[in-house]
């Protein structure tokens, strides 16, 4: 027989016996309004619940395409942490574990590029009969980059803001490149996956109180149980961009595309609005209109692209000349840019084409953004 040593024993904390706002059970809520949401594929984490005897759940944080993300206390530790539980036996959160242990076994290292990367503190599985769910656990950060331009007044952030971001998003890629041998290929770089690491930790404490003295809605289904996310609380004090993607995939790319899509976001950070929306006139995604809107910024795509890809030659002749039934929309770089005059428009122009050409300090050749046709 085993003796445990009470002292040795992680206190729990206490969890709100307040009534919470019970939500219909028949309207969707959450994760369950994904198209391909399930829920036998979905864990359903409830607040209070200990995972691994160690990890508490304090409250829900979001959730994601094939995940729900929650606050817990480390009880081992006594500070905070995010876990993200994926559902079950899903290919995305096996890649995004295996490459976070990849990460893990680098060591070391003076790039300062690899501490703007969201690292992982732990993993573990949660097992069933029918399969299981990975888990992650990583520090908590803070808001996306989405939430916190949509804080300002101008919706936009300010042109050091922008420079200051964007420097921290390069070194976090050129760690990933040069050291790690990772490639985040095209969907990753996003505003909603660069998260502000939290420069004031009351904000935690606050979460923990207020999910206390006033409980998430939730709604219950069976023994399965949905909660509401509840959001952290504003503060002025913002850490430092921190690249958190959901998935980084080790695929036959090259970093071209990473830096293609550190330009858009620049892009989006700083203008009013998208540079490409590849929507048609009802609002449907639309790949003849997002080709189009490439073709007029960057022009033709390499001859040899549309030659090597089947799925081109529905826009392109065998010349690589435009043939679909979209019209090339009259614009360009410079008749979209409206925020700067003079030089540093000039300057921001030009980074925006290197960025294009898969560079952000000397041109190469469009392979990497046009890669939505290969």
């Amino acid at each position: 027989m085993t003796i445990i040593q009470l002292e040795s024993l992680p206190t729990l904390r206490a969890c709100s016996r307040l009534n919470y706002p019970l939500l219909d059970a028949t309207k969707k809520l959450e994760e369950e309004t994904l198209p391909w949401y399930s829920p036998d594929e979905f864990y359903s984490v409830k607040i209070g619940e200990v995972f691994q005897s160690r990890y508490q759940v304090i409250g829900k944080l979001g959730y994601g395409g094939y995940s729900t993300v929650w606050l817990c206390r480390d009880l081992q530790m006594h500070d905070y942490i995010t876990l993200k539980v994926f559902e079950r036996n899903s290919a995305e959160g096996q890649r995004e574990v295996e490459t976070y242990r990849h990460l893990n076994t680098l060591g070391t290292t003076d790039h300062a590029g690899a501490k703007l990367i969201r690292k992982a503190l732990d993993s573990f599985q949660i097992t069933s009969e029918e399969g299981n769910f990975e888990c992650l656990v990583h520090l908590t950060l803070g808001i996306c980059l989405y939430d916190f331009r949509a804080q300002l007044r101008a919706k936009v952030l300010p042109e050091s803001i922008v420079k200051l971001t964007l420097i921290h998003l390069l070194l976090a890629l050129d760690y990933l490149h040069t050291d790690a041998g990772i490639v985040h290929t095209d969907m990753n770089i996003q505003e909603e996956n660069v998260m502000m690491a939290i420069g004031d930790p009351a904000i935690l404490a606050d979460f923990e109180e207020e999910e206390k003295s006033s409980p998430s809605p939730r709604k219950s289904v069976g023994d399965r149980v949905i909660y509401a996310s509840r959001k952290l609380r504003k503060t002025k004090q913002q850490g430092r961009p921190t690249l958190a993607p959901e998935v980084i995939l080790r695929m036959p790319w090259n970093e071209k595309v990473d830096i293609w899509n550190a330009g858009l976001l620049t892009w989006d950070l700083f203008e009013q609005g998208h540079l490409f929306h590849g929507r048609d006139s009802d609002k449907k995604s639309s790949d003849a209109h997002h080709i189009a809107e490439k073709i007029a910024v960057m022009g033709l795509p390499p001859k040899e692209m549309t030659q090597n890809s089947v799925y081109a030659t529905e826009f392109f002749d065998d010349e690589g000349n435009w043939k679909g039934a979209i019209e090339i929309p009259s614009r360009s770089l410079e008749t979209l840019e409206g925020n700067l005059e003079s030089e540093p428009r000039l300057l921001f122009l030009r980074s925006c084409a290197r960025c294009s050409n898969g560079s952000p300090r000397r041109g190469f050749r469009q392979e990497s953004s046009w890669k939505t046709l290969g």
